[in-house]
């Protein structure tokens, strides 16, 4: 339920709970929906008023869907593969041919194979950590992050694209108190289906931008026959008429004992706003995926990552800025109760791969491509060669990213490793400059735009990288 934060007057703080009462509402990190608003309205950090420089125009639009490929997938078993290297190095997967001439992916990636005109490929990332902790705030915020094996491994050091991406948002919207005309408007980050924890998977939040800019996060299955938000859900025995009601009550009860009571006053501003998102259709719409035609949902696969990735592109088309969607880890080492390569990417590789390519035909087909941008990538790569026990074990020398959409040149292979894809040989990429591209597609600049850090030091979003010249076009 609601905990109320404003009220001047016991009688005043029973009567507004008494209208909020089992609405059911999670909050983000924590975080009732009132609160969330109040942070919001308060969020007035100096670094969130980005000079007309640290802009590239109005892409106020545009969307990203970070498909998060947590655990490191074997970028052997997708794409690039090496089918003409021993089978220590080959792997147990062959390669079949793309709809780019000359280029191949990993045979358990045939529906991308089909599309492979429509994206990039950045063959040729690397960090060269093999460290977890450290790769996956690395490739998720663009800055090295804590060693796993000391204290600090689980704080954060920078804030997260998503985050980023939610504070900008909301500073063009120069942080204005949600009217009546956009009190519904959807949340500008949101995570599907959850963010598994662990210390391999921390980083997807704001730090010093606030707690306001975190994720917001679904903990429901879309792939569940009663697929329901509980995070925006009213309780069973409570209907969205009957809440109405109660406000409309509560309103006629307001304006009657405020000429009886002085002290007593409306609910507050950011309790309207929660009220609003609750209630409105904009963002109760947007979660019934219920609602999409059967070949549609077939199409992406009836799995929770298929359905989470078509609810990605529900919110984008309604006005989310960035969604992350997770898969299942993939950490496929053989050891330590770890599946095997093999195994391992039977398991996870066709469904993502479906996923994927239905995601960017759908895109495509309803004409949000262009200022959609999406990335599929994990915190690194695996190994060269095959462990004993048929697994591959962590390589951060060489990995490879798919990123497409966002009006972007597509139909790339960018960079490539040698004959065992153990070492970058061409055009060397780093975690900032993917970074450097979401936000150049986002329209930041993110070589100039600064956020104060909690002692007040300005902190840049980027520090060594640069948006990927052959994506964006800038030299």
């Amino acid at each position: 339920m609601f905990r109320i934060m404003a009220g001047s007057t016991r009688n005043s703080e029973r009567l507004v709970r008494r209208s909020f009462v089992q609405a059911g509402l999670l909050g983000v990190a924590g975080l009732t929906l009132p609160q969330y608003f109040e942070l919001r309205a308060k969020a007035a950090i100096p670094g969130e008023n980005p000079s007309k420089n640290s802009l590239l125009g109005d892409r106020s639009g545009n969307s990203v869907i970070l498909i998060w490929m947590s655990g490191g997938p074997g970028h052997h078993e997708t794409w690039d593969p090496k089918p003409q290297a021993v089978s220590q190095f080959r792997g147990p997967f062959g390669a079949i041919s793309t709809s780019l001439p000359g280029v191949q992916f990993s045979e358990t990636c045939p529906e991308q194979a089909k599309i492979a005109q429509h994206v990039s490929i950045l063959r040729s990332l690397k960090h060269g950590t093999g460290d977890h902790t450290k790769a996956n705030h690395w490739m998720l915020t663009g800055f090295e992050g804590p060693d796993f094996n000391k204290s600090d491994n689980r704080i954060q050091r920078r804030p997260s694209m998503g985050s980023v991406a939610a504070a900008v948002r909301s500073a063009r919207r120069n942080h204005a108190v949600v009217d009546s005309s956009a009190q519904s408007e959807m949340p500008p980050y949101v995570a599907t289906p959850h963010l598994r924890g662990g210390t391999d998977n921390l980083f997807h939040y704001a730090t010093y931008l606030g707690g306001v800019h975190n994720p917001f996060v679904l903990n429901s299955d879309p792939n569940s026959p009663d697929f329901r938000v509980s995070e925006l859900a009213l309780s069973r025995d409570l209907t969205f008429d009957r809440l109405q009601s109660r406000q409309a009550l509560l309103k006629s009860m307001d304006e009657f004992r405020r000429n009886a009571d002085q002290q007593m006053t409306d609910m507050s501003e950011h309790q309207q706003s929660a009220f609003q998102l609750l209630t409105g259709p904009k963002v109760r719409e947007a979660f019934q995926i219920g609602s999409e035609p059967e070949h549609v949902r077939d199409a992406y696969g009836r799995h929770t990552f298929g359905q989470s990735a078509l609810l990605a592109r529900r919110l984008v088309e309604r006005g989310v800025s960035f969604v992350t969607v997770n898969t299942q880890p993939w950490d496929h080492h053989g050891t330590a109760n770890r599946l095997p390569t093999e195994s391992g990417a039977k398991q996870l590789i066709p469904p993502t791969d479906m996923a994927i390519a239905a995601l960017i035909r759908d895109l495509i087909d309803r004409g949000l491509y262009e200022k959609t941008l999406v990335v599929a990538m994990g915190e690194f790569g695996r190994t060269p060669k095959m462990n004993p026990e048929g697994g591959r074990d962590h390589w951060g020398h060489a990995f490879s990213v798919l990123i497409g959409g966002g009006g972007m040149p597509a139909g790339q292979v960018i960079g490539s490793t040698d004959e065992h894809a153990a070492y970058v040989t061409n055009r060397p990429l780093s975690p900032q400059d993917v970074t450097a591209t979401v936000y150049h597609h986002l329209g930041i600049d993110s070589r100039l735009m600064t956020f104060p850090d909690r002692f007040g030091r300005p902190m840049h979003l980027v520090e060594n990288g640069n948006p990927i010249r052959e994506l964006t076009g800038e030299v």
